[in-house]
């Protein structure tokens, strides 16, 4: 464990404790996660075996060249968790955008990045309850979907509520999961290219770069899939408060996780695309359970069932249980700055926002019970949300960085977010009409809220002293502050 934990920590560099207090808070929740535990929140937020489910439509949209897409989208979306790192390193705190936003612009804007990604973190555990209760018919047959929903939605509640501890026990427990499926499926389909099992399945590199097919609107369109394929990392600043490490360590950890996921994500995709045999396309039909039929097809049943399941819990349980965290802590975050219900900011024994918990499983078991059977439109919804942040947040790096502290590093705080605002831009426009249309409304109804807690004297959460990720300070000189602060 860093020894900046401790208050007045050697070397005179700031404890945790001491960057939460510059800002008016107390700690509250249980500093208890690594950076290496940080890492393996964002994997399995991500879901390294992501690609499963979606392999055969990708497939279909890209002309073959699936691995292409998640290359593009590494691209792409390292601008965007560079920005979340330079803003992690500076502002400490469990709010994601709406901390980062508040204080690098201005804490109506931090709101309304706030607002918008909470239309991504509530509706991710929606997306992801109603996609594995659809999933589990496929494996009982007859057994009725919101039964599947509430017992997911059961399992997570619980697993937050006994604390963090237990949420880093299970994020270990399923990340060694899919772990072990991928080796095995790289096996799989080794052997079967190397053995002819699929006739006219070879190695090739045309499924990641083919001159013939690759044209500019198969990349613009392979940007659209690929952005909205590794949202998740994002929700590793959300954990900030809890973290042992240093400053900057939520900041490492997203960019490592992103590189990870996608090596997973690109070796994956390519053999699956190998063992396609060239073909143009999957069958409308067909194309949800693609991947499945080629595991099959390159070894036996058993193998193509227990991946199935294995891609059900992963999403149903691992994956849900941590947006579900995220998302809690989002509420947590604003209601302590007074811009949502008090009752989110409290407590339990066990150092976790109980309420916010609570809130988060009710609502996600009845927009279950809505939302069952429409997963396009629950995913475009959180697309707009996650987009529309992500602009904010590079808009914050500028603001905080050049404009108020006078940065010259022009690379990270200008010329990063800049290309990032672009890119997430040209992604958000390009989105369905149903997202915009749907965002455009609950920003309408932020507007609401923000007026209603600006009525009653919640709005404005302080700059804090905010101090930057280069200020050494003395103990005592830090004591000092904190009293005059």
């Amino acid at each position: 464990m860093s020894t900046n934990t401790k208050p007045g920590a050697p070397g005179g560099e700031l404890s945790n404790q001491q960057q939460l207090e510059q800002y008016g808070y107390k700690q509250e929740l249980k500093r208890s996660v690594s950076t290496v535990d940080l890492l393996i929140y964002g994997l399995i937020f991500m879901v390294p075996i992501a690609p499963w489910a979606i392999f055969g439509t990708v497939y279909n949209a890209s002309s073959g060249m699936v691995p292409l897409v998640y290359l593009v989208g590494l691209v792409a979306m390292i601008f965007t968790a560079l920005a979340y790192a330079q803003m992690a390193k500076s502002i400490p705190l469990a709010g994601s955008v709406f901390s980062y936003v508040g204080r690098g612009i201005h804490p109506i804007a931090g709101f309304f990045a706030g607002w918008a990604i909470l239309l991504d973190y509530l509706l991710v555990p929606t997306l992801l309850y109603v996609f594995a209760a659809e999933s589990m018919i496929g494996i009982f047959p007859g057994s009725a979907r919101w039964m599947w929903a509430l017992i997911f939605v059961a399992i997570n509640t619980a697993v937050n509520l006994l604390g963090i501890s237990s949420i880093k026990l299970m994020n270990r427990v399923f990340l060694a999961i899919e772990v072990v499926f991928i080796a095995v499926f790289v096996i799989i389909a080794v052997i079967a290219l190397n053995n002819g099992t699929i006739p006219g399945a070879e190695f090739t590199s045309d499924p990641i770069w083919d001159s013939s097919k690759v044209t500019a609107p198969l990349i613009a369109s392979a940007l659209s899939i690929a952005v909205l394929s590794f949202l998740g990392f994002d929700g590793i600043s959300t954990l900030s408060e809890e973290s042992t490490g240093k400053r900057g360590g939520a900041g490492k950890a997203m960019i490592i996780a992103l590189f990870i996921v996608a090596f997973c994500f690109i070796l994956q995709t390519w053999l699956a695309s190998a063992l396609a045999a060239g073909r143009d396309s999957f069958p409308e039909g067909e194309a949800g359970n693609a991947f499945f039929d080629l595991v099959r097809a390159a070894s036996n049943s058993g193998w193509a069932t227990a991946f199935f399941v294995v891609n059900v819990l992963a999403v149903g349980i691992a994956n849900a249980m941590a947006a579900q965290a995220a998302t809690s802590r989002l509420l947590f975050s604003m209601s302590r700055d007074k811009q949502l219900p008090a009752f989110l900011s409290k407590i339990n024994a066990r150092q976790v926002p109980q309420a916010a918990i609570l809130v988060v499983s009710a609502l996600s078991a009845v927009l279950v019970l809505f939302f069952v059977g429409q997963i396009d439109l629950i995913a475009s919804l959180v697309n707009f949300g996650a987009l529309f942040g992500f602009m904010l947040l590079h808009v914050s790096v500028v603001v905080h960085y050049v404009v108020r502290k006078k940065s010259r590093n022009w690379l990270l705080h200008l010329v990063v977010p800049v290309i990032g605002f672009l890119v997430i831009g040209y992604v958000l426009v390009n989105a369905a009409p149903e997202a915009k249309i749907g965002g455009l409304v609950w920003l309408l109804l932020g507007a609401g809220v923000f007026l209603y807690y600006r009525s009653r004297g919640g709005a404005a959460p302080s700059l804090g002293q905010g101090a930057d990720e280069s200020t050494v300070t003395t103990a005592s000189t830090a004591d000092g502050e904190r009293r005059d602060a």
